[in-house]
Order: structure tokens, then sequence, then C-alpha cells
């Protein structure tokens, strides 16, 4: 791993934050993203560029922040990708949270990572999260949308809680969750959020964390395998059965996939569950 000579400027007592921001050809946004950064008022944190060996200017931007961030860490070896880097990251923070933030993003305010030290003060969750103002159009989201307000289980099964607005405890990721699945390209993330919330409570603050700048991976793109196993992925980390509410209804999002399921390993049970359904109609009627 390379690791730039001039960058070896960091703390010797843990960060509260570790900033992790993947890079590949970023330099035409990689320094806003580090100069709202920079502008916190909140300055007890360490950055962590993790880049896949970037043909631009990339490394320069970033080195130019090496007397201005005081715990900055620059990386730049061959990757798989953004949630390889993202792993790496993992494995380097020193932090007692961690923040996945996008090349091309920015902290919403200067006073976002003190707002939510404030926040820590009064929880003991092991994850915190706001919200993110969209810049552009995702195709998901319109310019200028807040996204996306408070999430339940039924919520997060449709739809994922953008990374850009989650602080997740270091010691909790490490010991209980692991690594992003490099195997989903597209929604790693929205995978490791839900084994997140399988696992532990997520503390929701209505708060803007940062401006999410469309055009990433996650704006365009389909996730085939991620679609693939996502029921499965369902059952097993929620522990739950093909006929738990949760996903046995038409507002899941695979919900023609579950009846399949229901009818290929449950016959018996799915040909009772439809008998009983009609039985019930013919009475209420």
């Amino acid at each position: 791993m390379k690791f730039s000579k001039k960058a070896q400027n960091l703390k010797t007592t843990a960060p509260f934050f570790s900033i992790i921001i993947p890079t590949y050809n970023s330099g035409e946004t990689l320094g806003l993203a580090l100069n709202s950064i920079y502008n916190q008022t909140f300055k007890n944190f360490e950055v962590l560029i993790i880049d896949g060996l970037s043909s631009d200017n990339t490394l320069t931007i970033a080195e130019k922040y090496i007397d201005k961030i005081e715990s900055l860490l620059i990386s730049s070896e061959r990757d798989l990708g953004i949630y390889d880097a993202l792993n790496k990251g993992i494995k380097l923070a020193k932090g007692e949270w961690l923040y996945f933030m996008g090349s091309d993003d920015t902290l919403y305010e200067t006073t976002t990572l003190e707002k939510v030290v404030n926040l820590k003060k009064g929880v003991s969750n092991n994850i915190i999260y706001g919200n993110v103002k969209i810049i552009g159009n995702t195709g998901w989201a319109k310019e200028g949308d807040i996204y996306d307000g408070k999430f339940d289980t039924v919520k997060i099964f449709k739809k994922n809680i953008s990374h850009q607005a989650i602080f997740y405890k270091s010691k909790f990721i490490k010991e209980q969750i692991g690594f992003f699945n490099l195997s989903y390209p597209i929604c790693s993330d929205w995978d490791f959020n839900l084994r997140c919330w399988s696992k532990t409570d997520f503390y929701y603050s209505d708060i803007i964390i940062a401006n999410f700048f469309s055009g990433g991976v996650s704006t365009n793109g389909d996730d085939k395998l991620f679609e693939k196993d996502f029921i499965d992925n369902i059952l097993k980390y929620f522990k739950i059965g093909l006929f738990n509410s949760l996903i046995n209804s038409p507002s899941f999002r695979n919900y023609s996939k579950v009846k399949l399921l229901q009818k290929k390993y449950h016959p018996l049970r799915t040909k009772y569950t439809y008998f009983i359904k009609q039985l019930l109609k013919k009475i209420e009627g």
C-alpha cells in the first residue's frame, strides 16, 4: 500500500470521526469535498483518501490539504472499485465513528460535524443518520429534494438510506457487521445498511448532513446480483420466513417473487392460506 509520505502527520490519540473518501479521477470535485471538511467547526477527525491509482490531478489536489487538515492520510493503489476502497478505509480507520463520503459530495454546513457530536451526547445508538440534499437529478430523486426522512423496516426494504447521511460507530461495524460485499457493485451500501438495520436500532435526526451530487454509481445502473439475492438476504439477515408480514405484502418491492417462492417451497401452506383468504372474503361479503 502506498501512502503519501507528507501525510504522516496523524494524531496519536484516536479521532472522533474517520471520514473515508474513495477517489478515482476525482480532480474536478475533490477540492470542494475537502474544503467542506476543512471548514468544519469541529476539528477532531481524520480524513482517509483511498485512491484507485487516479491518472488525473486527484492526488495533487489531495496533497494540497496536508498542511490544512491535521490528520490526513492518502493511499493510492489499484483497487476493485468504490466498495473495495471503503473496505480499505474501514481497516485503516482509527476514529470512534465512521463516515463514508463521496468525492463529489460536500458536508451541508460548517457546523455539521458539531451537530452530530451534540446528538451523540444524548443517544447510545450504534448508528446516527439524518438527510441529504439532492443536487442534480438522480433518477430516484430530483434537484433540491431532501432525502429521505425517517426510515422504518418497511421503508428500508423499499429503498436505501444515503450513506452520506449516516454515521456508524466503528466498533459496531468492525465487530458485528464487517465489510461491504464486493459482489454488489452498485448496491453494496444498501446491503450493508440492511445488515446493520437487522442488528441495531438507528437514531434519526431531522438535519441535513450533506449535499448529495448526482452522477455517481448509485445514480444510474442496475445491480442484478443484488436484486437476485435480495429476498434470500432479507430472510437471512432478519431471520424471518416467506410468510412474514414484512415481505408477505403487496407493499413489499419483490412481492411477486415472494409469492412464487411460497408456492415453490411451501405449496400446501400457500394453498391453505389462499383458501382461508377466500373463505374470509365470502364471510365478510
